[in-house]
């Protein structure tokens, strides 16, 4: 083992199974973003639209799982996914771009959990507030500083333990299931059915829910992100979809069968964690209780995945030299030591931001997803160029459904991710000095200037009160 204070010394790569791989990416998906489902969806829409909406973001997610299947077989050569196919595809200003915007995205929805856990304690705490009160950062603060001190331990022993935790933390989920079937009362659910006109039409409803459909299913592309670890490279796109296909059945049923317990328009005032009011609903104080000791263990398995994937995605940009060297730093064998200690530092800043927010678990769950976005699209884009035969139509069916996503984002959040892009070009400009390389191509400096004039239009809209956080 190396001595602590070594910043870097030679790796000894660990490898993960097939099994491990898939805990991983059902690790990442089931996390915060379950146990707010029924609330997100009963304020956007009835039965009806929740069906469509879930055909259409099951659909789209499979193609972008498909996508990762594809190119995790067509370019074995290229590591961390998401990152690597963009700069494959278009450039390394893209390239760099989408790492940062992938790793942001991570450092976002790690901050949602903290404030969904705060929430929940919350609840018999009145001074936890809706995870958005001082004590609540603070505590927040607390939590994130141990995971940071027992993920840099190891990646494999990390790994492992969420693994356990998966499992651990999807069980109580599936009792959710069940105990909401045998409560359901079919009146309530036909009175769900529809709606009300307030609501909007059905491509409004569907619409509305896009965003939250996006996050609780970040994680898809988890064993494309950790790809170098693989024992064997097919094991990368089987682990992806075979996890998507699991957690898209419990996410879809975790929705609909809370339609069967209270009237919608009850369900969308519920405190978040929204599945432990559902089930209070039905069962008493107890069900409550239940729900909220298993998101605890859900929201900490996947905050380490998650931990994990982010410090990944900034390790192997520098070793690609399109990060500044220091993030390709490692420790204790094969932990990205000063990756990790940067995503720790963002994650903080982020949860402090979050506590001058009008809905803290709002506002990062939907950031999250729109800075997932942009590097979707271009792994879904570069997917489209390489395709042959049938893929070209599941990679053409994933390009389109993320452009759908972007629309459905809206402006607010376009313009709050050019916010957060335009300044990481720092550490853009950072690794091109140190290669001695000219910093921006005539190209790239086209891309510069549309990010920067993104960034000062949404700082803009920001101070005049357009927009708000």
């Amino acid at each position: 083992m190396a001595n602590p204070g070594t910043a870097t010394e030679v790796s000894t790569p660990q490898k993960l199974t097939f099994m491990t791989m898939t805990a991983m990416v059902v690790g990442s998906m089931v996390g915060a973003g379950v146990f707010s489902l029924p609330r997100r969806f009963a304020q956007e829409t009835g039965v009806a639209g929740a069906l469509v909406a879930w055909v259409v973001a099951g659909v789209g997610m499979l193609m972008l799982a498909f996508v990762f299947q594809y190119l995790a077989v067509r370019r074995p050569d290229l590591d961390a996914g998401v990152y690597a196919y963009a700069k494959a595809g278009f450039g390394e200003y893209i390239g760099f771009f989408s790492a940062f915007g992938y790793w942001a995205s991570a450092c976002v929805g790690n901050v949602t959990y903290w404030v969904l856990i705060m929430s929940t304690v919350g609840a018999i705490a009145p001074a936890l507030g809706e995870g958005d009160t001082v004590l609540a950062v603070a505590l927040s603060t607390v939590g994130v500083w141990v995971f940071f001190y027992l993920v840099q331990r190891g990646v494999k022993d990390a790994a492992i333990i969420n693994r356990v935790v998966t499992i651990a933390k999807v069980v109580p989920i599936l009792v959710f299931v069940v105990l909401a079937l045998f409560a359901l009362d079919p009146k309530v659910f036909a009175d769900n059915f529809v709606g009300n006109a307030d609501l909007g039409s059905l491509f409004e409803q569907v619409r509305g829910t896009m965003l939250v459909t996006v996050f609780v299913f970040l994680g898809v592309e988890g064993a494309s992100v950790y790809s170098r670890h693989a024992q064997r490279r097919e094991d990368v796109g089987r682990a992806t979809v075979l996890g998507f296909l699991s957690v898209f059945a419990i996410f879809a049923s975790v929705t609909i069968v809370s339609y069967g317990i209270l009237p919608y328009n009850e369900i969308a005032q519920l405190r978040q964690p929204s599945m432990g009011g559902v089930l209070e609903a039905a069962y008493g104080t107890w069900g409550k209780v239940f729900v909220g000791v298993g998101l605890i263990v859900s929201v900490l398995g996947a905050y380490l995945a998650w931990t994990l994937m982010a410090a990944e995605v900034l390790f192997v940009a520098a070793k690609d030299k399109d990060m500044p060297r220091f993030l390709a730093g490692t420790r204790h064998g094969d932990v990205p030591f000063p990756s990790l200690l940067l995503t720790t530092i963002l994650i903080q800043i982020v949860l402090v931001i979050t506590y001058f927010s009008e809905d803290a678990f709002n506002f990062a769950l939907d950031l999250t997803s729109a800075l997932t976005l942009i590097p979707f699209l271009f792994a879904a884009a570069y997917a489209l160029r390489l395709a042959r035969g049938r893929i070209i139509a599941i990679a053409g069916l994933a390009t389109a459904y993320t452009i759908f996503l972007i629309f459905a984002a809206g402006l607010k959040f376009v313009l709050i991710s050019f916010i957060v892009y335009a300044p990481a070009t720092v550490l853009f400009v950072m690794a091109r000095r140190e290669q001695g390389r000219r910093v921006f191509s005539p190209r790239e400096l086209i891309i510069l200037v549309v990010s920067v004039a993104g960034a000062l239009a949404g700082i803009a809209a920001l101070a005049l009160g357009w927009i708000s956080i």
